[in-house]
C-alpha cells in the first residue's frame, strides 16, 4: 500500500474543512453575537478535534481502517452494525453535500439542479477514479485556488465595514452552540483512521489532519457567522454574487464541494470492504457517489441538524469504547465474534445522547456522554476482572 505523507493527510482535511454545509451551519450561531457565538464555535471544536485526532491515531497506529480498527472494540460481526450504518450516513451525506452544492452554484449560474448534480457528482467519480495518494498536482491546484478565493470571501464579508444586521433571529443557548460546533468534526470520527492508517508517520498525520481541520472548519463557520450578522444573508452564494466574484464564485463552490464529497464517497466505499471482502471498495465509493447524486437531484434536503445529532447519538458512543479500549484498557477483540459488554455500553451511550439532547448542557450533550460511556467501559472491565479473579480462586485445584 502507497504511504502519505503528513503534507498529504494535511492536504486531504484542508479539503475536507473548506466546506459549504460548514458555512451554511456556521450561519446558526449569528444570534449569540460575534464574540459568543465564535467561543463556542473554538469550544465545540477543541471537544470534537481532540476526539478526531485519537480515533486518527488508532487507525494509524493499528494500520486498519476506521470500521477494521471499530471490530477491535466489538468483534468481527459486532462492527458490522457500524459499518452498515456508515456506509449508510456517509452516502446520506454525500447526497447532501452534492445538494447544498447545486443549489449554490445554481444561485451564481442558473443552469437546472439537476445538472449541476450531474457535474458536482462527475467531478467526485473523477476524484474517486485517479485516488486518495494519486492526485498529486490536481489536489495541489485545487486547494491552492481554494486558500486564495476564501480570503477573498473573508475579505468580502469582513472587510465590508457594514453594521451588524438588526434581526438575527432566534438565539439558541451556548451548549445548543457548543454542540452544534462538535457535530462537524465529530461527523468525520468514523473515517479518520481511513486515511492516517496510510501515513508513513501516525502520530504527526494524525496531528496535521487534526490541527488544519480544526482550523480550516473553525475558519468556515466563522465565516458562515459573519455573513449572518455582517451582511444580514445567510445564503453564502448569493453574497459573493453581490461581490461580484461571478466566475470565482462558482469555482469556490464546486470544489469545496468536490474535495469535501469525495471523501464520504471514498470512505463509504472502504466501509463497505468491513462489511464484505468481496465488495470492492473503489466500485462502491463509485456507487455511493452515483447514489447521492441521484438523491440530491431528487429529494429536498435542506435542514440537516437532525441528521447531525442522529450522527452524534450513534457515532460518539462508538468512538467513546474505541478510545477507552485503546488507549487506558488496552483490550483488543478483533477476532472475536460478538463484543455483547461494548454493545451493551453502547446501546446505554446511545439512549444517554438522545436524553442528555433536551438538557442544556453548558458544553453539549457529546462530552458528557463520552464521559459517561467510557467510565460504564472502565467499571465494566473492573468487575470483569474481578469475576474472573473470583472464578480463578474457587476453581479445585
Amino acid at each position: 500500500m502507497k504511504k502519505t505523507s503528513v503534507f498529504q493527510n494535511g492536504l486531504i482535511w484542508f479539503g475536507a474543512g473548506v466546506s459549504l454545509a460548514e458555512i451554511l451551519t456556521g450561519t446558526s450561531f449569528a444570534p449569540l453575537g460575534m464574540a459568543k457565538g465564535f467561543a463556542a464555535i473554538v469550544a465545540g471544536h477543541i471537544i470534537g478535534c481532540t476526539l478526531f485526532f485519537l480515533a486518527g491515531l488508532i487507525g494509524g497506529r493499528s494500520g486498519r481502517s476506521a470500521m477494521e480498527a471499530v471490530k477491535m472494540s466489538f468483534g468481527q460481526r459486532g462492527g458490522l452494525l457500524f459499518a452498515v450504518l456508515n456506509v449508510l450516513q456517509l452516502v446520506g451525506w454525500t447526497a447532501i453535500m452534492i445538494y447544498d452544492g447545486a443549489l449554490a452554484a445554481g444561485s451564481v449560474f442558473p443552469a437546472g439542479h439537476w445538472v449541476w448534480c450531474l457535474v458536482i457528482g462527475g467531478l467526485i467519480l473523477l476524484w474517486i477514479l485517479v485516488g486518495v495518494t494519486n492526485l498529486g498536482w490536481l489536489n495541489k491546484l485545487s486547494m491552492a485556488a481554494l486558500f486564495l478565493l476564501t480570503l477573498v470571501l473573508c475579505w468580502v464579508i469582513f472587510g465590508s465595514g457594514a453594521p451588524p444586521a438588526a434581526d438575527l433571529g432566534e438565539a439558541m443557548s451556548f451548549g445548543a452552540a457548543v454542540e452544534l460546533a462538535v457535530a462537524m468534526p465529530l461527523s468525520w470520527l468514523p473515517l479518520v483512521s481511513d486515511y492516517t492508517r496510510e501515513a508513513e508517520k501516525p502520530f504527526q498525520a494524525a496531528l496535521a489532519s487534526t490541527v488544519v481541520y480544526g482550523l480550516v472548519s473553525t475558519w468556515m463557520y466563522a465565516i458562515g457567522m459573519g455573513s449572518a450578522i455582517f451582511t444580514g444573508e445567510s445564503d453564502i452564494a448569493v453574497i459573493m454574487v453581490k461581490a461580484g466574484l461571478g466566475a470565482a464564485a462558482l469555482i469556490i463552490l464546486i470544489l469545496s464541494t468536490v474535495t469535501t464529497t469525495f471523501l464520504d464517497a471514498w470512505s463509504a466505499g472502504i466501509s463497505a470492504e468491513s462489511v464484505s471482502s468481496r465488495l470492492p471498495g473503489k466500485w462502491m465509493a463509485v456507487g455511493a457517489a452515483l447514489l447521492g447524486a441521484a438523491g440530491a437531484a431528487l429529494f429536498p434536503m435542506d435542514n440537516i441538524t437532525g441528521f447531525l445529532y442522529l450522527i452524534g447519538s450513534v457515532f460518539a458512543p462508538m468512538a467513546a469504547i474505541q478510545i477507552t479500549d485503546f488507549f487506558l484498557l488496552k483490550r483488543d477483540r478483533f477476532r472475536t465474534g460478538f463484543d455483547w459488554r461494548n454493545l451493551a455500553n453502547w446501546a446505554a451511550g446511545f439512549a444517554a445522547y438522545r436524553g442528555l439532547m433536551r438538557l442544556d448542557l453548558p458544553l453539549g450533550c457529546t462530552l458528557a456522554d463520552m464521559v459517561l460511556v467510557a467510565a460504564l467501559c472502565i467499571l465494566a472491565d473492573k468487575l470483569a476482572g474481578k469475576r474472573e479473579s473470583s472464578d480463578f480462586m474457587t476453581k479445585p485445584m
